[in-house]
């Protein structure tokens, strides 16, 4: 997957392994620039990272409730 393509490249689709530090070498980079200047992808951005957070809340017992 490539982060950047076309004039306006959306990296919704790579958020959840960019706030994991999974992305593939090279991606990183092209996805934090873009971050930096688009709103809607910078603000699904902060709700993945929301997501993650509060998952990492939760344990077993939670999960089975």
């Amino acid at each position: 997957m490539r982060a950047e393509r076309g004039d306006g490249p959306h990296v919704r689709h790579l958020l959840g392994a960019y706030v994991l530090d999974a992305l593939e070498e090279g991606e990183s980079g092209p996805v934090a620039r873009h971050l930096q200047r688009c709103e809607v992808c910078a603000a699904a951005y902060l709700e993945v990272a929301h997501a993650l957070t509060l998952l990492a809340l939760l344990d077993v017992d939670d999960l089975l409730e």
